[in-house]
């Protein structure tokens, strides 16, 4: 495992060359180009807005005005995670190609969907700048340099959880299918639409086992809330969490690696 991880730090310059093309190649053709980054998920916000404020007001609960900023600090982050699960869990079958190349390090393509996709986070951050600065929320400077922390600890998770899932699909294709309900059911699962404080008792440890939970409402107190940071204790319990994912899916994925040339 120790050899493969040194293996894929030196084919970082590979990773990034991947991770470029696979943003240019994301919106070719197109008319807008990279400016889908931007619109996608405003258009995703509009339309969750809309529901919760308009067709839905009594389920978002009380004191999240505004709501289109408290809901954007959550979905933003939520959308790089759940894109990123989707598309790692189907990168080596769509990369059978070059998994079957003696020297092509497998991993690096769940790893370029990860990346990819975080890219897209970094993108759509100035919308998210715009809104702090039209509803004038005053931001905490020592609060904001928990933001990268949450960042960083995104990316360890997503990663683990994508190094996994990949190489569980290649062998169980169902869980494509699979996955996107699981997906669903896990962003309503997660105080992303509505407030932890709407959450029931008997639900608490549910979200306590969430993990993505805890990212939620930890860009929450950073970016929306008013007040000290005050989940940073569970923040800390999730990295450690996370970098245990992590070594789990890459020593799961080095594992299986010898089959995936004949299953892909």
């Amino acid at each position: 495992m120790l050899s493969s991880f040194r293996q894929l730090i030196r084919h970082r310059g590979l990773i990034q060359t991947l991770v470029v093309r696979e943003l240019k190649a994301r919106y070719r053709g197109s008319v807008l180009g990279y400016l889908w980054s931007f619109i996608n998920p405003l258009l995703l916000l509009i339309v969750y807005t809309i529901v919760f404020s308009v067709v839905l007001p009594g389920f978002r609960g009380v004191d999240l005005e505004p709501y289109a900023l408290f809901l954007f600090c959550g979905l933003l982050p939520w959308t790089w995670f759940s894109s990123a699960l989707l598309e790692s869990a189907n990168s080596l079958i769509a990369g059978g190609n070059l998994i079957k190349k003696v020297l092509f390090p497998a991993e690096i393509l769940p790893i370029v969907a990860v990346l990819s996709n975080m890219f897209h986070f970094f993108f759509a951050l100035p919308i998210l700048v715009l809104f702090l600065a039209f509803y004038a929320r005053p931001l905490n400077v020592i609060e904001l340099v928990w933001f990268p922390v949450v960042v960083l600890i995104q990316l360890i998770l997503t990663l683990g959880l994508g190094l996994l899932l990949s190489a569980l699909t290649v062998h169980f294709r169902d869980l494509r299918d699979l996955l996107g309900n699981l997906l669903t059911l896990w962003f309503f699962s997660t105080p992303i639409i509505y407030p932890m404080s709407m959450v029931p008792a008997g639900g608490k440890f549910i979200m306590d086992l969430n993990p993505f939970a805890h990212l939620a409402i930890s860009y929450q107190e950073i970016l929306f809330y008013e007040g000290p940071f005050g989940h940073w204790r569970w923040l800390l319990a999730l990295a450690v969490a996370s970098i245990a994912v992590f070594i789990l899916g890459f020593a799961l994925f080095d594992r299986l690696r010898d089959s995936f040339a004949e299953e892909v």
